[in-house]
């Protein structure tokens, strides 16, 4: 199959899902920005978005993208790697058109599943998972606003989580327009535009989560008692 076997197939996988992964993060962005205009209204969507059957169906199909993005990720790497053979230990200056993210994709992209974690186990496993298993910490399940105040009221928290977002800012301003790229909707004169639109998405992203970090951050500042260890 040429999705597996072929360089070209494989970057298509990285892509599709990239792109996939690329709108669910615009959706979840713009819910959580939500938080900051009401409370009510956040909470409302995290109800509804709860234990729901369409929710955890949409959980598993989340992660199995993650998966296969990450795994193609990781393929492509050892290919390129054994593609370069020897000149991968040779001196070399840096090519001067070569993004640092684009040199940095995988590792950008171990602190992204990394932040993720973090991510799951802050609200994944104290929201949906509680639900779930009707565990004895369900009590606040559907109160996403409790959840945002408990973490970032840290700033231990807060500073990972900020580490993790510029990773995946550089993360997506290469991979937005490097997906369009593969899929060939790049020509001469679109490739220098979906660059811009790409950084400028990104961006906008990536300061909706940031925002909601900042914000609560400073509203918590000095609310955690040291249970943090600062």
């Amino acid at each position: 199959m040429w999705l597996i076997n072929s360089s070209i197939g494989r970057k298509v996988v990285m892509s599709v899902t990239g792109i996939a992964l690329v709108l669910f993060l615009t959706f979840h962005a713009s819910m959580n920005v939500v938080a900051l205009i009401s409370e009510d209204g956040y909470n409302w969507i995290c109800e509804m978005l709860g234990a729901n059957w369409y929710a955890v169906a949409a959980t598993v199909g989340l992660a199995g993208l993650v998966a296969l993005h990450f795994i193609y990720a990781f393929w492509l790497t050892i290919q390129n790697q054994k593609a370069r053979g020897n000149n991968k230990y040779a001196v070399t200056d840096k090519p001067e058109k070569v993004e640092w993210a684009s040199q940095n994709m995988l590792v950008l992209g171990i602190i992204v599943i990394l932040g993720m974690g973090l991510h799951l186990y802050n609200f994944w496993w104290h929201m949906m998972a509680a639900e779930l298993m009707e565990g004895a910490w369900a009590e606040n399940a559907a109160n996403g606003v409790y959840w945002i105040r408990q973490t970032f009221s840290c700033p231990v928290y807060s500073i990972l989580y900020l580490v993790w977002l510029a990773a995946l800012w550089f993360h997506l301003t290469h991979g937005i327009w490097s997906a369009l790229q593969t899929m060939g909707w790049s020509g001469k004169v679109w490739f220098n535009r979906w660059r811009c639109i790409g950084n400028i998405y990104a961006t906008l992203v990536v300061l909706m989560f940031a925002a909601v970090v900042v914000v609560f951050a400073i509203q918590g500042c000095g609310s955690c008692g040291g249970s943090c260890g600062i």
